[in-house]
């Protein structure tokens, strides 16, 4: 269990209202747990870890702070096939490689400089609003 004064360190490390919307103390701690690792976790896996510091959370209350974070643009829902929307902090502009050996996600940046019109074939007058671009493999040895 976290003390009262290592609650109040977190809690001032993250802002009280981030772009527009109030983070609650449930919201702070969600939002924490999604910058601290930048594992893409589940709802479950966060729930889990959530209970950590605030143990009576429910899940509904967890579903509910991830929407609310969704839904004003401070974190990025990222869904893989058919598995569990797994969440995001990182808003640049980037794609995903899930290791399926293990399972691990990892974040893509890209290069400086590359304009993806350059190296897809888009549908004249195609504007890119969103960009979800998923590579799966297995990471070698090298």
């Amino acid at each position: 269990m976290v003390s009262k004064a290592s609650l109040q360190k977190n809690d001032a490390e993250i802002p009280e209202e981030i772009a527009g919307l109030r983070m609650t103390r449930q919201r702070q701690e969600i939002y924490r747990i999604l910058i601290q690792q930048r594992d893409h976790p589940t709802a479950n896996e966060v729930f889990m870890r959530a209970k950590d510091h605030l143990p009576n959370i429910s899940l509904a209350t967890v579903y509910n702070c991830l929407e609310a974070l969704v839904q004003h643009g401070i974190i990025r829902q990222v869904n893989f096939d058919r598995e569990s929307s797994r969440y995001c902090p990182n808003l640049r502009e980037h794609g995903h490689f899930h290791d399926a050996a293990t399972g691990v996600i990892h974040d893509v940046d890209f290069r400086p400089g590359v304009d993806l019109a350059d190296i897809l074939q888009l549908p004249p007058g195609a504007v890119i609003d969103d960009i979800e671009i998923t590579l799966r493999g297995k990471l070698t040895a090298s």
